[in-house]
Protein backbone atom coordinates (compact mmCIF):
# COMPACT_ATOMS: atom_id res chain seq x y z
CA UNK A 1 0.00 0.00 0.00
CA UNK A 2 1.27 3.47 -0.84
CA UNK A 3 2.61 5.75 1.88
CA UNK A 4 0.13 8.57 2.57
CA UNK A 5 1.34 11.94 1.42
CA UNK A 6 1.40 14.98 3.73
CA UNK A 7 -1.56 17.27 3.06
CA UNK A 8 -0.59 20.17 0.74
CA UNK A 9 -0.96 23.73 1.98
CA UNK A 10 -4.16 25.36 0.73
CA UNK A 11 -3.70 28.44 -1.42
CA UNK A 12 -5.88 30.67 0.79
CA UNK A 13 -3.70 29.85 3.81
CA UNK A 14 -0.45 31.14 2.30
CA UNK A 15 1.25 34.53 2.42
CA UNK A 16 0.99 35.22 -1.35
CA UNK A 17 -2.83 34.86 -1.31
CA UNK A 18 -3.62 38.29 0.21
CA UNK A 19 -0.87 39.80 -1.94
CA UNK A 20 -2.64 38.47 -5.02
CA UNK A 21 -5.93 39.88 -3.73
CA UNK A 22 -4.32 43.29 -3.27
CA UNK A 23 -2.69 43.06 -6.69
CA UNK A 24 -6.04 42.23 -8.29
CA UNK A 25 -7.75 45.12 -6.53
CA UNK A 26 -5.04 47.61 -7.44
CA UNK A 27 -4.26 46.55 -11.02
CA UNK A 28 -5.49 43.15 -12.10
CA UNK A 29 -9.17 43.91 -12.37
CA UNK A 30 -8.47 46.95 -14.55
CA UNK A 31 -5.88 45.39 -16.87
CA UNK A 32 -6.54 46.27 -20.50
CA UNK A 33 -4.94 43.87 -22.96
CA UNK A 34 -4.67 46.52 -25.66
CA UNK A 35 -2.65 48.78 -23.37
CA UNK A 36 -0.63 45.84 -22.06
CA UNK A 37 0.58 45.00 -25.57
CA UNK A 38 1.31 48.65 -26.31
CA UNK A 39 3.40 48.98 -23.14
CA UNK A 40 5.30 45.66 -23.41
CA UNK A 41 6.88 44.93 -26.79
CA UNK A 42 7.95 41.49 -25.51
CA UNK A 43 4.58 40.46 -24.10
CA UNK A 44 3.99 37.75 -26.72
CA UNK A 45 7.48 36.32 -26.25
CA UNK A 46 7.11 36.24 -22.47
CA UNK A 47 3.65 34.72 -22.36
CA UNK A 48 4.08 32.13 -25.10
CA UNK A 49 6.20 29.01 -25.18
CA UNK A 50 6.91 25.70 -26.80
CA UNK A 51 6.27 22.43 -25.01
CA UNK A 52 6.54 18.89 -26.44
CA UNK A 53 4.59 18.67 -29.71
CA UNK A 54 2.76 22.00 -29.28
CA UNK A 55 3.01 25.76 -28.87
CA UNK A 56 0.88 27.89 -26.54
CA UNK A 57 0.17 31.62 -26.61
CA UNK A 58 -1.03 32.88 -23.22
CA UNK A 59 -0.41 36.55 -23.99
CA UNK A 60 -4.07 37.44 -24.60
CA UNK A 61 -4.95 36.59 -21.01
CA UNK A 62 -5.73 39.09 -18.26
CA UNK A 63 -2.46 38.94 -16.40
CA UNK A 64 0.92 40.63 -16.45
CA UNK A 65 4.41 39.66 -15.40
CA UNK A 66 3.85 40.75 -11.81
CA UNK A 67 0.69 38.64 -11.68
CA UNK A 68 2.52 35.56 -12.84
CA UNK A 69 5.36 36.18 -10.40
CA UNK A 70 2.90 36.31 -7.49
CA UNK A 71 1.16 33.15 -8.76
CA UNK A 72 4.50 31.37 -8.92
CA UNK A 73 5.18 32.41 -5.32
CA UNK A 74 1.76 30.99 -4.47
CA UNK A 75 2.62 27.67 -6.12
CA UNK A 76 5.87 27.39 -4.17
CA UNK A 77 4.17 28.33 -0.90
CA UNK A 78 1.56 25.62 -1.48
CA UNK A 79 4.29 23.01 -1.97
CA UNK A 80 3.40 22.35 -5.60
CA UNK A 81 6.86 21.04 -6.43
CA UNK A 82 6.73 18.56 -3.57
CA UNK A 83 3.18 17.52 -4.46
CA UNK A 84 4.23 17.01 -8.09
CA UNK A 85 7.15 14.84 -6.98
CA UNK A 86 4.79 12.79 -4.81
CA UNK A 87 2.41 12.27 -7.73
CA UNK A 88 5.13 11.12 -10.11
CA UNK A 89 6.83 8.92 -7.49
CA UNK A 90 3.65 6.98 -6.75
CA UNK A 91 2.77 8.27 -3.30
CA UNK A 92 -0.88 8.15 -2.23
CA UNK A 93 -1.95 11.55 -3.57
CA UNK A 94 -5.50 10.14 -3.69
CA UNK A 95 -5.80 10.45 0.08
CA UNK A 96 -9.50 9.54 0.47
CA UNK A 97 -8.88 6.13 -1.10
CA UNK A 98 -5.22 5.84 -0.01
CA UNK A 99 -4.09 5.24 -3.57
CA UNK A 100 -1.45 6.51 -5.91
CA UNK A 101 -2.50 8.21 -9.16
CA UNK A 102 0.15 6.74 -11.42
CA UNK A 103 -1.33 7.25 -14.87
CA UNK A 104 2.03 8.67 -15.94
CA UNK A 105 3.51 5.20 -15.38
CA UNK A 106 1.27 3.86 -18.15
CA UNK A 107 3.25 5.83 -20.72
CA UNK A 108 6.73 5.55 -19.21
CA UNK A 109 9.19 3.53 -21.34
CA UNK A 110 10.05 0.06 -20.06
CA UNK A 111 12.84 0.02 -17.49
CA UNK A 112 13.02 3.81 -17.08
CA UNK A 113 13.56 4.85 -13.46
CA UNK A 114 13.02 8.35 -12.14
CA UNK A 115 14.67 9.74 -9.00
CA UNK A 116 12.28 9.36 -6.09
CA UNK A 117 10.53 6.25 -7.46
CA UNK A 118 9.04 4.07 -4.76
CA UNK A 119 10.44 0.52 -4.39
CA UNK A 120 7.36 -1.05 -6.01
CA UNK A 121 7.52 1.19 -9.09
CA UNK A 122 9.86 -1.05 -11.09
CA UNK A 123 7.55 -4.06 -10.73
CA UNK A 124 4.53 -1.93 -11.51
CA UNK A 125 6.21 -0.68 -14.67
CA UNK A 126 7.07 -4.24 -15.70
CA UNK A 127 3.41 -5.24 -15.20
CA UNK A 128 2.29 -2.23 -17.25
CA UNK A 129 4.45 -3.25 -20.19
CA UNK A 130 3.48 -6.91 -20.00
CA UNK A 131 -0.19 -5.91 -20.24
CA UNK A 132 0.55 -3.33 -22.93
CA UNK A 133 2.41 -5.83 -25.08
CA UNK A 134 -0.40 -8.38 -24.76
CA UNK A 135 -3.08 -5.79 -25.54
CA UNK A 136 -1.24 -4.46 -28.59
CA UNK A 137 -0.62 -7.97 -29.88
CA UNK A 138 -4.37 -8.62 -29.63
CA UNK A 139 -5.09 -5.31 -31.36
CA UNK A 140 -2.85 -6.32 -34.26
CA UNK A 141 -4.63 -9.66 -34.57
CA UNK A 142 -7.98 -7.89 -34.78
CA UNK A 143 -6.58 -5.44 -37.32
CA UNK A 144 -5.46 -8.38 -39.45
CA UNK A 145 -8.81 -10.16 -39.20
CA UNK A 146 -10.79 -9.02 -42.25
CA UNK A 147 -13.85 -10.86 -40.98
CA UNK A 148 -14.22 -8.25 -38.19
CA UNK A 149 -15.69 -5.11 -39.72
CA UNK A 150 -17.26 -3.47 -36.65
CA UNK A 151 -15.75 -2.82 -33.23
CA UNK A 152 -18.20 -1.78 -30.51
CA UNK A 153 -16.85 -0.29 -27.26
CA UNK A 154 -19.28 -0.58 -24.35
CA UNK A 155 -18.26 1.60 -21.41
CA UNK A 156 -19.14 4.84 -19.67
CA UNK A 157 -17.29 7.84 -18.26
CA UNK A 158 -13.55 7.42 -18.65
CA UNK A 159 -14.09 4.03 -20.31
CA UNK A 160 -15.91 5.83 -23.13
CA UNK A 161 -14.91 9.49 -23.33
CA UNK A 162 -11.16 8.94 -23.71
CA UNK A 163 -11.11 6.24 -26.40
CA UNK A 164 -14.11 7.76 -28.20
CA UNK A 165 -12.48 11.19 -28.37
CA UNK A 166 -9.14 9.74 -29.48
CA UNK A 167 -10.53 7.42 -32.17
CA UNK A 168 -12.36 10.38 -33.71
CA UNK A 169 -9.35 12.68 -33.35
CA UNK A 170 -7.02 10.24 -35.11
CA UNK A 171 -9.35 9.24 -37.92
CA UNK A 172 -6.61 10.05 -40.43
CA UNK A 173 -4.62 7.13 -39.00
CA UNK A 174 -7.55 4.73 -38.69
CA UNK A 175 -7.40 1.33 -40.37
CA UNK A 176 -9.69 1.12 -43.43
CA UNK A 177 -12.38 -1.53 -43.55
CA UNK A 178 -13.38 -1.33 -39.90
CA UNK A 179 -16.03 0.82 -38.26
CA UNK A 180 -15.89 1.91 -34.63
CA UNK A 181 -18.93 2.43 -32.43
CA UNK A 182 -19.19 3.67 -28.85
CA UNK A 183 -22.09 2.84 -26.57
CA UNK A 184 -22.18 4.46 -23.13
CA UNK A 185 -25.73 5.55 -22.36
CA UNK A 186 -28.00 3.12 -20.54
CA UNK A 187 -30.76 4.56 -22.75
CA UNK A 188 -31.50 1.58 -24.98
CA UNK A 189 -32.00 3.82 -27.99
CA UNK A 190 -28.23 4.17 -28.28
CA UNK A 191 -27.37 0.46 -28.21
CA UNK A 192 -30.38 -0.48 -30.35
CA UNK A 193 -29.34 2.04 -32.99
CA UNK A 194 -25.85 0.55 -33.16
CA UNK A 195 -27.01 -3.07 -33.21
CA UNK A 196 -29.37 -2.46 -36.13
CA UNK A 197 -26.39 -1.97 -38.43
CA UNK A 198 -24.37 -4.99 -37.24
CA UNK A 199 -24.00 -8.68 -38.03
CA UNK A 200 -22.83 -10.95 -35.20
CA UNK A 201 -20.26 -12.78 -37.32
CA UNK A 202 -18.44 -9.54 -38.21
CA UNK A 203 -18.66 -7.71 -34.87
CA UNK A 204 -16.29 -7.44 -31.92
CA UNK A 205 -17.61 -6.10 -28.61
CA UNK A 206 -15.24 -4.60 -26.05
CA UNK A 207 -16.78 -4.39 -22.57
CA UNK A 208 -14.89 -1.81 -20.51
CA UNK A 209 -15.48 -1.86 -16.75
CA UNK A 210 -12.74 -2.15 -14.15
CA UNK A 211 -14.93 -4.05 -11.67
CA UNK A 212 -17.41 -5.47 -14.19
CA UNK A 213 -20.19 -4.11 -11.96
CA UNK A 214 -20.82 -0.66 -13.52
CA UNK A 215 -24.60 -0.75 -13.94
CA UNK A 216 -24.90 1.09 -17.25
CA UNK A 217 -22.05 -0.84 -18.85
CA UNK A 218 -23.21 -4.25 -17.66
CA UNK A 219 -26.80 -3.57 -18.74
CA UNK A 220 -25.56 -2.75 -22.25
CA UNK A 221 -23.18 -5.72 -22.26
CA UNK A 222 -25.90 -8.20 -21.32
CA UNK A 223 -28.22 -6.76 -23.96
CA UNK A 224 -25.44 -7.05 -26.56
CA UNK A 225 -24.86 -10.67 -25.55
CA UNK A 226 -28.60 -11.39 -25.81
CA UNK A 227 -28.73 -9.77 -29.26
CA UNK A 228 -25.67 -11.76 -30.33
CA UNK A 229 -27.33 -15.06 -29.35
CA UNK A 230 -30.72 -14.14 -30.82
CA UNK A 231 -29.14 -13.09 -34.12
CA UNK A 232 -27.42 -16.46 -34.48
CA UNK A 233 -24.04 -15.45 -33.18
CA UNK A 234 -21.61 -18.16 -32.19
CA UNK A 235 -18.40 -18.16 -30.19
CA UNK A 236 -18.78 -15.43 -27.58
CA UNK A 237 -15.11 -15.85 -26.73
CA UNK A 238 -14.11 -14.70 -30.22
CA UNK A 239 -16.54 -11.80 -30.51
CA UNK A 240 -16.36 -10.33 -27.00
CA UNK A 241 -13.39 -9.10 -24.97
CA UNK A 242 -13.31 -7.48 -21.54
CA UNK A 243 -11.22 -4.59 -20.26
CA UNK A 244 -11.44 -5.40 -16.57
CA UNK A 245 -9.65 -6.71 -13.53
CA UNK A 246 -12.59 -8.98 -12.65
CA UNK A 247 -11.85 -11.90 -14.96
CA UNK A 248 -14.17 -14.26 -13.09
CA UNK A 249 -17.20 -12.03 -13.72
CA UNK A 250 -16.24 -11.76 -17.39
CA UNK A 251 -15.79 -15.53 -17.62
CA UNK A 252 -19.25 -16.08 -16.19
CA UNK A 253 -20.60 -14.35 -19.31
CA UNK A 254 -18.44 -16.46 -21.60
CA UNK A 255 -15.84 -13.71 -22.13
CA UNK A 256 -12.38 -15.21 -21.81
CA UNK A 257 -10.17 -12.53 -23.41
CA UNK A 258 -9.46 -9.97 -20.69
CA UNK A 259 -7.00 -7.11 -20.26
CA UNK A 260 -6.76 -5.62 -16.80
CA UNK A 261 -5.52 -2.46 -15.17
CA UNK A 262 -4.86 -1.29 -11.63
CA UNK A 263 -6.55 0.58 -8.80
CA UNK A 264 -4.03 3.42 -9.20
CA UNK A 265 -5.51 4.19 -12.63
CA UNK A 266 -8.54 6.47 -12.38
CA UNK A 267 -11.21 6.15 -15.05
CA UNK A 268 -10.67 9.59 -16.56
CA UNK A 269 -6.94 8.88 -16.72
CA UNK A 270 -7.28 5.40 -18.23
CA UNK A 271 -6.98 6.01 -21.97
CA UNK A 272 -3.32 4.96 -21.73
CA UNK A 273 -4.23 1.55 -20.27
CA UNK A 274 -6.23 -1.40 -21.65
CA UNK A 275 -9.15 1.04 -21.91
CA UNK A 276 -7.32 2.33 -24.99
CA UNK A 277 -7.81 -0.98 -26.83
CA UNK A 278 -10.35 0.40 -29.36
CA UNK A 279 -7.85 3.14 -30.20
CA UNK A 280 -5.04 0.59 -30.53
CA UNK A 281 -7.19 -1.39 -32.98
CA UNK A 282 -7.98 1.78 -34.88
CA UNK A 283 -4.44 3.19 -35.24
CA UNK A 284 -2.27 0.12 -34.64
CA UNK A 285 0.35 -0.80 -32.10
CA UNK A 286 2.92 1.70 -33.31
CA UNK A 287 0.36 4.49 -33.38
CA UNK A 288 -0.64 3.70 -29.81
CA UNK A 289 3.00 3.66 -28.73
CA UNK A 290 3.43 7.05 -30.40
CA UNK A 291 0.46 8.34 -28.37
CA UNK A 292 2.15 7.12 -25.19
CA UNK A 293 5.46 8.66 -26.25
CA UNK A 294 3.84 12.05 -26.83
CA UNK A 295 2.24 11.94 -23.39
CA UNK A 296 5.52 10.82 -21.80
CA UNK A 297 7.33 13.73 -23.41
CA UNK A 298 4.83 16.10 -21.75
CA UNK A 299 5.32 14.22 -18.46
CA UNK A 300 9.02 14.89 -18.72
CA UNK A 301 8.40 18.58 -19.37
CA UNK A 302 6.02 18.80 -16.39
CA UNK A 303 8.49 16.96 -14.17
CA UNK A 304 11.64 18.90 -14.98
CA UNK A 305 10.86 22.32 -16.49
CA UNK A 306 11.23 25.26 -14.07
CA UNK A 307 7.85 26.45 -12.85
CA UNK A 308 8.13 29.71 -14.78
CA UNK A 309 8.64 27.82 -18.07
CA UNK A 310 6.38 24.88 -17.25
CA UNK A 311 3.31 25.02 -19.46
CA UNK A 312 0.96 22.85 -17.34
CA UNK A 313 1.96 24.93 -14.31
CA UNK A 314 1.35 28.23 -16.09
CA UNK A 315 -2.07 27.10 -17.30
CA UNK A 316 -3.02 25.83 -13.84
CA UNK A 317 -1.96 29.11 -12.25
CA UNK A 318 -3.98 31.05 -14.79
CA UNK A 319 -7.00 28.91 -13.89
CA UNK A 320 -6.61 29.83 -10.21
CA UNK A 321 -6.23 33.53 -11.09
CA UNK A 322 -9.38 33.50 -13.18
CA UNK A 323 -11.53 31.40 -10.86
CA UNK A 324 -10.64 32.94 -7.53
CA UNK A 325 -9.81 36.54 -8.32
CA UNK A 326 -11.64 37.46 -11.52
CA UNK A 327 -14.51 35.17 -10.54
CA UNK A 328 -14.84 33.61 -13.99
CA UNK A 329 -17.09 30.59 -13.54
CA UNK A 330 -16.63 28.87 -16.89
CA UNK A 331 -14.19 28.31 -19.74
CA UNK A 332 -15.12 27.76 -23.37
CA UNK A 333 -13.18 25.18 -25.40
CA UNK A 334 -13.09 25.68 -29.18
CA UNK A 335 -11.06 23.14 -31.15
CA UNK A 336 -10.52 24.38 -34.69
CA UNK A 337 -10.33 20.87 -36.10
CA UNK A 338 -13.40 18.76 -36.83
CA UNK A 339 -11.67 15.57 -35.65
CA UNK A 340 -11.44 17.07 -32.13
CA UNK A 341 -15.21 17.35 -31.83
CA UNK A 342 -15.34 15.23 -28.66
CA UNK A 343 -12.40 17.03 -27.07
CA UNK A 344 -14.59 19.48 -25.08
CA UNK A 345 -16.65 16.59 -23.66
CA UNK A 346 -13.47 14.75 -22.71
CA UNK A 347 -12.14 17.82 -20.88
CA UNK A 348 -15.43 18.26 -19.06
CA UNK A 349 -14.95 14.98 -17.25
CA UNK A 350 -11.22 15.43 -16.79
CA UNK A 351 -11.52 18.81 -15.08
CA UNK A 352 -15.00 18.92 -13.57
CA UNK A 353 -14.91 15.41 -12.10
CA UNK A 354 -11.37 15.98 -10.84
CA UNK A 355 -11.72 19.46 -9.37
CA UNK A 356 -15.46 19.92 -8.87
CA UNK A 357 -15.03 19.68 -5.10
CA UNK A 358 -16.25 21.78 -2.18
CA UNK A 359 -14.05 20.36 0.57
CA UNK A 360 -10.30 20.23 1.11
CA UNK A 361 -8.26 17.05 1.42
CA UNK A 362 -8.99 16.97 5.13
CA UNK A 363 -12.76 17.15 4.49
CA UNK A 364 -13.12 20.76 5.69
CA UNK A 365 -15.33 23.05 3.57
CA UNK A 366 -13.43 25.39 1.26
CA UNK A 367 -13.79 29.14 1.39
CA UNK A 368 -12.90 29.50 -2.29
CA UNK A 369 -14.28 28.25 -5.60
CA UNK A 370 -12.69 25.41 -7.51
CA UNK A 371 -13.27 24.01 -11.03
CA UNK A 372 -14.96 26.18 -13.64
CA UNK A 373 -17.66 24.85 -15.93
CA UNK A 374 -16.12 23.65 -19.22
CA UNK A 375 -18.11 23.66 -22.42
CA UNK A 376 -17.66 24.16 -26.14
CA UNK A 377 -17.97 23.03 -29.73
CA UNK A 378 -15.62 22.81 -32.71
CA UNK A 379 -14.39 25.93 -34.41
CA UNK A 380 -16.56 27.86 -36.77
CA UNK A 381 -19.72 26.04 -35.63
CA UNK A 382 -19.45 27.83 -32.31
CA UNK A 383 -18.99 31.17 -34.06
CA UNK A 384 -22.48 30.82 -35.49
CA UNK A 385 -23.97 29.81 -32.15
CA UNK A 386 -22.60 30.92 -28.76
CA UNK A 387 -19.73 33.23 -29.76
CA UNK A 388 -22.25 36.09 -29.68
CA UNK A 389 -22.19 35.74 -25.91
CA UNK A 390 -18.38 35.58 -25.79
CA UNK A 391 -18.12 38.88 -27.63
CA UNK A 392 -21.06 40.90 -26.30
CA UNK A 393 -22.51 39.12 -23.29
CA UNK A 394 -22.26 40.64 -19.83
CA UNK A 395 -20.23 37.71 -18.50
CA UNK A 396 -16.54 37.41 -19.37
CA UNK A 397 -15.94 33.84 -20.55
CA UNK A 398 -12.32 32.89 -21.24
CA UNK A 399 -11.87 31.04 -24.52
CA UNK A 400 -9.34 28.30 -25.20
CA UNK A 401 -8.62 27.65 -28.87
CA UNK A 402 -6.86 24.55 -30.16
CA UNK A 403 -5.67 24.78 -33.76
CA UNK A 404 -3.58 22.57 -36.02
CA UNK A 405 -1.13 24.10 -38.48
CA UNK A 406 -1.12 21.29 -41.05
CA UNK A 407 -4.32 20.00 -42.59
CA UNK A 408 -4.82 16.29 -43.25
CA UNK A 409 -7.13 16.80 -46.23
CA UNK A 410 -6.44 17.92 -49.82
CA UNK A 411 -9.32 20.41 -50.24
CA UNK A 412 -7.91 23.79 -51.32
CA UNK A 413 -8.71 26.91 -49.34
CA UNK A 414 -10.49 25.28 -46.42
CA UNK A 415 -7.68 25.14 -43.91
CA UNK A 416 -6.55 28.70 -44.54
CA UNK A 417 -10.10 29.92 -43.85
CA UNK A 418 -10.30 27.78 -40.71
CA UNK A 419 -7.02 29.13 -39.31
CA UNK A 420 -7.95 32.70 -40.26
CA UNK A 421 -11.17 32.29 -38.28
CA UNK A 422 -9.31 30.98 -35.25
CA UNK A 423 -6.90 33.92 -35.33
CA UNK A 424 -9.70 36.40 -35.97
CA UNK A 425 -11.82 35.29 -33.03
CA UNK A 426 -8.95 35.65 -30.57
CA UNK A 427 -8.06 39.02 -32.06
CA UNK A 428 -11.65 40.27 -32.04
CA UNK A 429 -12.21 39.20 -28.45
CA UNK A 430 -9.15 41.18 -27.38
CA UNK A 431 -9.46 44.29 -29.56
CA UNK A 432 -13.23 44.70 -29.68
CA UNK A 433 -14.82 47.43 -31.79
CA UNK A 434 -15.94 50.90 -30.71
CA UNK A 435 -19.30 52.06 -32.04
CA UNK A 436 -21.86 54.67 -31.07
CA UNK A 437 -24.47 52.08 -31.96
CA UNK A 438 -24.60 49.88 -28.87
CA UNK A 439 -25.69 46.88 -30.93
CA UNK A 440 -22.45 47.06 -32.90
CA UNK A 441 -20.17 47.87 -29.98
CA UNK A 442 -17.75 45.14 -28.93
CA UNK A 443 -16.12 45.92 -25.56
CA UNK A 444 -13.06 43.76 -26.26
CA UNK A 445 -10.52 42.93 -23.55
CA UNK A 446 -11.93 39.38 -23.52
CA UNK A 447 -9.26 36.75 -22.74
CA UNK A 448 -8.22 33.76 -24.81
CA UNK A 449 -5.53 31.09 -24.89
CA UNK A 450 -4.27 29.70 -28.21
CA UNK A 451 -2.78 26.19 -28.35
CA UNK A 452 -1.23 25.23 -31.67
CA UNK A 453 -0.27 21.74 -32.81
CA UNK A 454 1.97 21.27 -35.83
CA UNK A 455 -0.22 18.35 -36.92
CA UNK A 456 -2.87 16.20 -35.29
CA UNK A 457 -0.96 12.95 -34.78
CA UNK A 458 -0.88 10.26 -32.10
CA UNK A 459 2.14 11.92 -30.49
CA UNK A 460 0.69 15.44 -30.48
CA UNK A 461 -2.68 14.21 -29.19
CA UNK A 462 -0.93 12.34 -26.41
CA UNK A 463 0.99 15.47 -25.45
CA UNK A 464 -2.15 17.63 -25.55
CA UNK A 465 -4.10 15.29 -23.26
CA UNK A 466 -1.20 14.94 -20.81
CA UNK A 467 -0.87 18.74 -20.75
CA UNK A 468 -4.49 19.03 -19.66
CA UNK A 469 -4.12 16.26 -17.06
CA UNK A 470 -1.19 18.02 -15.41
CA UNK A 471 -2.87 21.41 -15.60
CA UNK A 472 -5.84 20.00 -13.65
CA UNK A 473 -3.45 18.56 -11.06
CA UNK A 474 -1.76 21.95 -10.62
CA UNK A 475 -4.95 23.90 -9.93
CA UNK A 476 -6.28 21.11 -7.70
CA UNK A 477 -3.05 21.06 -5.75
CA UNK A 478 -3.21 24.80 -5.07
CA UNK A 479 -6.88 24.58 -4.11
CA UNK A 480 -5.94 21.88 -1.61
CA UNK A 481 -8.37 19.29 -2.94
CA UNK A 482 -8.08 15.65 -3.98
CA UNK A 483 -8.27 15.68 -7.77
CA UNK A 484 -8.40 11.88 -8.00
CA UNK A 485 -11.61 10.79 -6.28
CA UNK A 486 -15.21 11.27 -7.46
CA UNK A 487 -17.55 10.58 -4.56
CA UNK A 488 -20.05 13.00 -6.08
CA UNK A 489 -21.20 10.42 -8.62
CA UNK A 490 -22.20 7.84 -6.00
CA UNK A 491 -25.37 9.24 -4.42
CA UNK A 492 -27.37 9.31 -7.64
CA UNK A 493 -26.35 5.72 -8.38
CA UNK A 494 -27.54 4.56 -4.97
CA UNK A 495 -30.89 6.33 -5.27
CA UNK A 496 -31.39 4.98 -8.79
CA UNK A 497 -31.29 1.39 -7.52
CA UNK A 498 -34.11 2.11 -5.08
CA UNK A 499 -36.17 4.03 -7.63
CA UNK A 500 -35.82 1.28 -10.22
CA UNK A 501 -37.59 -1.06 -7.79
CA UNK A 502 -40.22 1.58 -7.03
CA UNK A 503 -40.93 2.08 -10.73
CA UNK A 504 -41.75 -1.60 -10.92
CA UNK A 505 -43.83 -1.72 -7.75
CA UNK A 506 -45.38 1.73 -7.66
CA UNK A 507 -44.37 2.18 -4.02
CA UNK A 508 -43.94 5.91 -3.37
CA UNK A 509 -43.91 5.71 0.44
CA UNK A 510 -41.38 7.98 2.07
CA UNK A 511 -40.48 9.86 -1.11
CA UNK A 512 -40.46 13.62 -1.39
CA UNK A 513 -43.52 15.11 -3.06
CA UNK A 514 -41.87 15.84 -6.39
CA UNK A 515 -40.23 12.43 -6.82
CA UNK A 516 -43.45 10.68 -5.76
CA UNK A 517 -45.49 12.72 -8.22
CA UNK A 518 -43.12 12.01 -11.07
CA UNK A 519 -43.04 8.31 -10.25
CA UNK A 520 -46.84 8.15 -10.39
CA UNK A 521 -46.80 10.05 -13.68
CA UNK A 522 -44.26 7.67 -15.19
CA UNK A 523 -46.33 4.66 -14.08
CA UNK A 524 -49.61 6.09 -15.36
CA UNK A 525 -49.61 3.72 -18.30
CA UNK A 526 -48.60 0.67 -16.24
Amino acid sequence: MSTPMPTPIRCDQTAPWPLLAAHFSARGQRLDLRQAFAQDAQRFEHFSQCAPHLFADLSKNLWERDTEALLLDLARSCGLEQHRAALLAGQAVNNTENRAALHTLLRRPAGLAWPGDRPETAQRLADVHATLDAMLAYAERVRGDDAITDVVNIGIGGSDLGPHMAVLALEEFRIPGKRFHFVSNVDGHELHGVLQGLRPESSLFLVASKTFTTDETMTNARSALAWFAAAGGRDVARHFAALTTHTEAAGALGITTCFGFWDWVGGRYSLWSAIGLPLAIAIGAQGFRDLLAGAHAMDGHFRSAPLAQNLPVRLGLLDVWYRNFHGFASRCIAPYHAALRRYPAYLQQLEMESNGKRVAQDGAPLAHATAPVLWGEPGTNGQHAFFQMLHQGRDVLPLEIVAVRQAAHPLPGHHEKLLANALAQAQALMLGQASADGHRHFPGNRPSTFILLESLSPASLGALIALQEHRVFVSGSLWGINSFDQWGVELGKTLAKDLRQRLASGDAAGLDGSTAGLLRRLRAGA
